[in-house]
């Protein structure tokens, strides 16, 4: 009786069939694994938007159940009421706070994974204007900044994926601990009075520093991926643990800082055209934006507005361009109040923003390719010189 060897030597449809055979079963178990990581990475780099789509059609059930004659609260009642699983445990369990009478601005308090914090922030100061309606168009302009967030990271996943990995560490170390040694030996045993070049002893002796910037750039890019996937909850965690860190860094990212004093103003425009007293809207805007670097500053203008200072002159301190100044100094109710009179600089705000966004994603992702390639070109410069003395050496001996 011929045996499988003998089968596969002798008749070639045997053979094909089990190449066949293996191809699919390797295609069985790989091609789950590449769709998986490929849908993580999906689900991983559209977080802010399915955030944001949340927020969103919050907001859509808020505004139509006002519309209706409803209270803020008994709109979110109604809505949950439809058992639709498409609103969330998260909103479920916020109508569920509100059916005992608690307020709006309550309950979003104790469910704060629900809505992002600015806008849960715009909520309440809606709800202490007496109008939650009019802050709606403010927190849809938020809810924006998601795809220019999403259009960032795809960058930042370039990076991860080419330089933030084990590899680039690894590479110096075995250039240091395996590379290095063979080379020294070599030209020892040839017993000429040679040593390793300049340059090559240099670059790898140097690999330690090579080293740690890789392990740095590496920490830095997984830092940022981790705060991109854990979003609003790790800041909160974050700031729990080191309180207004996150919204002093936010507010020194020039594109950050941007949105805060969009969303500042935007809230500002609200509350004055509601008749608010300027202090009380410089208050309420400044909460509304949930960064305490930026309310403190609110505070300083409100010190201002308490010594006589006109509100144009007074919010000097958050516009450093002095646009802000010259179209509330300029603005009349007469025509159309302080909202129309600032909705190009909100406009200008947000453009800005998302150019210094995508602006400070290339400049990254380039800087840390162009630092990448110019230690992996050190290294097989400075092998290549090693390599061609010891030849250059071997001819002469």
């Amino acid at each position: 009786m011929p045996t499988l060897l003998q089968l596969l030597r002798d008749d070639p449809l045997v053979t094909l069939g089990l190449l066949a055979v293996m191809l699919l079963f390797s295609l069985a178990i790989t091609l789950p694994l590449i769709c998986g990581k490929l849908y993580l990475v999906y689900f991983l780099l559209t977080l802010p938007l399915r955030r944001n789509e949340r927020a969103r059609l919050f907001l859509d059930l808020l505004e139509l159940g006002i519309k209706d004659g409803h209270s803020p609260e008994r709109a979110i009642v109604n809505a949950a009421r439809s058992r639709d699983g498409m609103l969330g445990g998260k909103f479920h369990l916020l109508a569920k706070h509100l059916e005992t009478g608690m307020k709006l601005s309550i309950g979003l308090e104790l469910v704060p994974e629900l809505l992002p914090r600015p806008v849960a922030a715009m909520l309440r100061a809606g709800e202490q204007l007496g109008d939650v309606r009019q802050v709606i168009p403010a927190c849809r302009q938020l809810l924006r900044d998601g795809h220019s967030q999403v259009r960032g990271a795809l960058n930042y996943l370039l990076v991860l994926w080419f330089c933030a990995t084990p590899v680039i560490i690894a590479v110096p170390l075995l250039l240091r601990v395996k590379v290095m040694p063979q080379f020294v030996t070599v030209f020892e045993g040839m017993g000429i009075n040679s040593s390793l070049p300049g340059f090559t002893k240099t670059v790898f002796e140097a690999s330690y520093w090579f080293t740690l910037v890789a392990v740095v750039l590496m920490g830095l890019a997984w830092l940022a991926l981790l705060c991109y996937v854990g979003g609003p909850r790790l800041l909160r965690h974050i700031n729990d643990v080191f309180p207004g860190l996150p919204d002093a860094i936010n507010y020194r990212l020039p594109w950050r800082r941007n949105r805060l004093r969009r969303n500042f103003s935007a809230m500002l425009s609200v509350l004055l055209d509601a008749g608010l007293p300027e202090p009380e809207a410089v208050r309420l805007a400044a909460e509304s934006t949930a960064n305490r670097t930026l309310a403190n500053r609110a505070a300083l203008v409100r010190k201002r507005l308490a010594d006589g200072i006109a509100l144009p002159e007074a919010l000097k301190v958050l516009d450093d361009a002095g646009e802000l100044h010259w179209r509330l100094a300029n603005a009349r109710p007469a025509l159309g109040g302080f909202r129309r009179a600032l909705a190009g600089w909100l406009e200008a705000l947000d453009a800005k923003a998302f150019q210094q966004e995508q602006t400070a994603a290339q400049v990254a992702t380039t800087s840390l390719v162009l630092l990448n390639g110019l230690i992996v070109a050190g290294f097989v410069f400075a092998i290549y010189i090693a390599l061609f003395n010891l030849i250059q050496e071997a001819s002469l001996w």
